[in-house]
């Protein structure tokens, strides 16, 4: 298993300079982002011959956007991004793009995404079922089939506010939509909601195509007086339930060791790509104290530690 980086985080360097600061921290591979909401990171020209040229592997490129905003433009260029990546994907021989699944309107007259998170009162099931049956399956079906044709996989990245959230619905478009959908696992998205990562690793198997390293900070205090849905911006972190935070500073070692030893028994032996999101702690701090950590596990990690032997 190799570690690598998304170099969104270096979004203000140049292409060379963020690759150097890639190499500099001793890791393997990049993920690349090409737009949509976390911006046009390093997709540039020249990308596979810098890279190649410091012995590194681009594990994936991303484009995590919404291509079912019921806002046509907004869709529009999210899809537009989505199809862009991917021949990028096919033309440098990358097999994986990161994205995620979108999330529609309540009905075809909506203006903004409605994510739904219970089943009462009855109309929310209603619009659940329109948003499954005449947005995202009939789309991703789609698009599953023109990733086929250009050699690539579609890692969704599960993620509340999108219909793809858990391991449930990520397995439930790829059984509509065919093996071409998988899922790019980001660990602290499960932690916060309840989700067991290691058991999700267990579901999904080889449905996992990448894999984030992020960690996630939860609030025993706030969770029990509001629970975990929270939407309170992010730079509140003395009153949120849970805030994302840089590998080890949320999860212990034990818990990444367990996770590693999870992934290679499911058969995934990718790339670990750190993602840096932490408003607690600098750029410098936090990816040192996640490669610090991840390469402790992988050195001493083997498949025999078994978190369920």
């Amino acid at each position: 298993m190799k570690l690598g980086v998304f170099t969104v985080v270096f979004g203000e360097l140049p292409l060379a300079d963020a690759l150097d600061r890639v190499v500099s921290l001793g890791l393997d591979a990049v993920e690349i982002g090409t737009g949509n909401y976390p911006g046009d990171a390093h997709a540039v020209p020249g990308l596979r011959r810098e890279v190649d040229a410091r012995g590194l592997e681009i594990s994936a490129l991303s484009c995590h956007g919404n291509p079912l905003h019921p806002d046509e433009a907004f869709a529009r260029r999210s899809h537009e991004t989505w199809r862009q990546t991917v021949q990028l994907a096919s033309e440098l021989g990358v097999d994986t793009v990161v994205c995620f699944s979108g999330c529609p309107g309540d009905g075809p007259a909506a203006a903004q995404p409605n994510w739904v998170t219970c089943a009462w009162p009855p109309e929310y099931l209603e619009v659940l079922e329109w948003q499954w049956n005449e947005r995202a399956i009939p789309y991703w079906t789609e698009q599953a089939a023109f990733a086929r044709e250009q050699g690539v996989r579609v890692a969704l990245e599960p993620h509340p506010g999108f219909l793809v959230y858990n391991p449930e619905t990520a397995l439930r478009l790829r059984d509509a939509c065919g093996p071409e959908i998988g899922v790019n696992l980001d660990p602290s998205h499960f932690v916060w909601q309840g989700i067991d990562p290691l058991l999700a690793v267990r579901e999904l198997r080889d449905a996992i195509f990448h894999v984030h390293a992020k960690d996630v900070y939860v609030d025993r205090h706030n969770t029990a007086r509001n629970g975990v849905l929270d939407t309170k911006h992010y730079n509140r972190f003395a009153e949120r339930s849970w805030s994302f935070r840089s590998v080890g500073y949320g999860q212990g070692e034990k818990f990444w060791r367990d996770f590693v030893s999870a992934l290679r028994v499911a058969g995934y032996d990718g790339v670990l790509s750190i993602e840096h999101e932490d408003g607690l702690a600098s750029i410098e701090e936090g990816l040192s104290k996640a490669v610090e950590v991840l390469r402790a596990v992988v050195l001493r990690d083997t498949p025999s530690e078994m978190w369920w032997a």
